[in-house]
């Protein structure tokens, strides 16, 4: 029987899209094709970002196929720095007082909310069955009919989807709403659903948030003689390193780390050329940490730029 071939999996992806979207069909089809033939080149939409991303097994590798799509295809790719997917979260308790008000002809819009935002720990996530986000109902009395509390859980799901900072998905928040109010002909679940969101997220803004970014678990072999290099390296790229052994005939050395995935940008080629094309990394995705004040500063100054270019195009 023939054996089945081994297929590594891919080390680099890069998000790609046609130049023109009069593009798209051939682009499909150069897709479908450089797959098929070649079980290394992996195709994927981004769930969060709706991107291609294009993986394989290294710069060049991908510049290939990129290439091939122009000639073969007739289809010009503009390719991206793979995005990384930030989460946000708070840090501090605050409370929240919303109302939302809309008079137009007829019946208007009128709903009210009371209660407060709070960071949710680990434990309680893992005590809620990994639910990253919480909402505590603490009403008492009929203030807000409760028919329209599952609104206002709708709501505060609404404001969880994108943050304020970079837009990013926001966990690790608990909602409780307290009180509020109603009016019997103006009051909805849309009313109420619209007024949760804006509370929560204008509450979410002033409570001290924070931009998490994804760290990778980072597993490096090298022959021995380049250790220098390659601790130097996962060092300038912010990596902490957990360990560093070097195997039992003293020839090479396993270095493990955590490095922020945004760093890890272009480090295939690095390690290449530092380690004369020897040294070899797996990475895998571990936890989503805060990132240090100056890039969240950055992050944030991106976005708003981004948002108003979208703005401007549209």
């Amino acid at each position: 029987a023939m054996s089945t071939m081994y297929v590594p999996e891919p080390v680099m992806s890069v998000s790609v899209r046609p130049a023109k979207t009069t593009m798209q069909g051939n682009f499909g089809k150069g897709l479908a094709k450089f797959t098929k033939e070649d079980p290394t080149l992996r195709v994927r939409v981004d769930d969060d970002t709706k991107e291609t991303i294009l993986s394989g097994m290294g710069e060049l590798h991908l510049e290939v196929y990129i290439e091939r799509m122009n000639r073969e295809y007739n289809v010009e790719c503009v390719t991206g720095e793979p995005k990384v997917n930030y989460k946000e979260t708070i840090g501090a308790k605050l409370a929240f007082d919303w109302t939302h008000k809309k008079q137009t002809g007829g019946a208007g819009q009128y709903a009210r909310v009371m209660g407060h935002v709070e960071p949710l720990s680990e434990e309680e996530i893992k005590e809620n069955d990994g639910e990253v986000n919480a909402f505590t109902n603490l009403c008492v009395g009929t203030n807000i009919p409760s028919e329209y509390y599952s609104s206002c859980e709708k709501g505060t799901k609404d404001a969880m989807a994108e943050g304020g900072l970079v837009g990013a998905g926001v966990e690790r928040v608990r909602v409780v709403l307290v009180d509020g109010a109603a009016h019997e002909v103006d009051s909805s679940d849309m009313a109420f659903r619209t007024c949760m969101a804006y509370a929560v997220r204008d509450a979410m803004k002033k409570a001290n948030p924070k931009v998490l970014e994804p760290v990778m678990a980072v597993e490096i072999d090298a022959p021995s003689e380049f250790q220098g290099q390659v601790v130097a390296a996962v060092n300038r790229r912010l990596g902490v390193i957990q360990s560093s052994d070097v195997n039992d005939d003293g020839s090479g050395i396993k270095v493990i780390a955590e490095v922020p995935l945004a760093n890890m940008f272009g480090y295939a080629t690095e390690l290449r050329s530092q380690t004369q094309g020897k040294g070899e990394f797996t990475m895998e995705y571990l936890k989503h940490v805060q990132v240090i004040q100056n890039v969240q500063q950055q992050l944030i100054k991106k976005y708003k730029e981004d948002r108003e270019a979208e703005t401007k195009a549209a």
